[in-house]
């Protein structure tokens, strides 16, 4: 099933990716090089429906899945198979990599006889450089290139795709004025969260500097720092249950600069080519999950013995205090920003305004 000596001819392909949202965000890349050499074959995109946004401007459908109930459990994958094979596809690339996505693709085989390929994550690789922090080592294949190389295991030949370039959407919340900055310090583990005492430092030297401070979170204790930093500056806006994931990624295309842990909000911002000032605590850039095509003079992050201390950040600290975060003052994330600001000069309005 792994290799191919024949050229591919086939009509509609299947890319699998579920989740995790970031991880999702990197696909978009590898599509677009895919469309640009192969322009001809269809690709379906199998995802989570509000996930669709992000692959605005790509000539691709959709079969969105429903795991809590219409594709629930065995029967319901098998379902989906039949779905996946009613709908035309006759390959399936599971960039995902996962169980669900593993029993499903074998589904898809054994229902339809559709042929596929898997992803090689690298695992071992990344296993192997846990716990040795060497900023000068050759960075691990990205994880776009990964999801290129499944498409390639058919036989199709692309490029890797090129950074995205710079686009500018109109802004979900009104006419731009002035300098806007975003400030994402969350994310799903706590080893890539920025410290809260250090994260509120931070706001208030944006606010400072900046005409317009957005902060991304999520909800709960998220959201409710975000409204007590809003409470507290007037140029400061909480962006939870506000905006939308297409809002969120079209006000960050406005943005003249974009500071977010490794998350989510990183990855939007490569998709729109918005600079971006990257912060590294428990994980590392060389693992290959930076936001594709992104300036390596945004990233911050320090050298110490004990990071990466594993690959995904869900790990707990072993000292406890996540020096590697703390390590990353305020003001080395504000002065950053500044610069990353001043390198690409001020976004001034939306492509709409632009053309009128």
């Amino acid at each position: 099933m792994e290799t191919s000596s024949k050229q591919p001819n086939f009509k509609r392909i299947l890319l699998i990716r579920l989740s995790a949202l970031g991880d999702v965000a990197m696909l978009p890349h590898a599509v677009r090089a895919f469309r640009e050499a192969y322009p001809k074959v269809g690709v379906t995109i199998l995802t989570r429906s509000f996930l669709r946004p992000l692959f605005d401007g790509l000539d691709v459908e959709f079969i969105f899945v429903d795991t809590d109930k219409h594709h629930r459990g065995f029967w319901g994958l098998w379902r989906l198979a039949g779905e996946i094979k009613a709908h035309g596809v006759d390959a399936v690339a599971d960039v995902h990599g996962m169980i669900r996505s593993s029993i499903l693709r074998w589904m898809c085989f054994l229902r339809g006889g559709i042929p596929f390929r898997k992803i090689y994550k690298g695992r071992v690789e990344k296993w192997f450089r846990v716990g040795y922090s060497n900023h000068e080592a050759v960075p691990l294949t990205h994880s776009v290139v990964r999801y290129c190389d499944v498409l390639r295991r058919f036989g199709y030949t692309f490029d890797d795709p090129s950074p995205a370039k710079r686009v500018v959407h109109e802004s979900p919340v009104g006419k731009k004025s002035g300098r806007w900055v975003g400030f994402a310090p969350f994310s799903a583990h706590r080893g890539k969260t920025y410290p809260a005492d250090l994260s509120e430092q931070v706001v208030s030297l944006l606010s400072e500097r900046f005409d317009r401070v957005f902060i991304h979170s999520g909800g709960g204790s998220e959201a409710e720092f975000a409204e007590r930093m809003e409470s507290q500056y007037p140029n400061v806006t909480a962006l939870w249950d506000r905006v939308k994931l297409k809002e969120e990624r079209d006000l960050i295309s406005n943005l003249d600069c974009v500071i977010t842990m490794d998350s989510l909000v990183m990855h939007l911002a490569a998709l729109v080519a918005t600079p971006t000032v990257s912060v590294w605590g428990a994980t590392h850039p060389e693992f290959g999950f930076m936001g594709y095509g992104m300036d390596y003079e945004g990233v911050l992050q320090e050298s110490m013995p004990c990071r990466p201390c594993s690959v995904y950040g869900n790990k707990p600290c072993k000292s406890g205090d996540y020096k590697c975060l703390r390590a990353i003052t305020p003001e080395m994330i504000v002065e950053r920003a500044e610069y990353m600001c001043s390198k690409y000069g001020f976004v001034e309005c939306s492509v709409d305004e632009q053309s009128e």
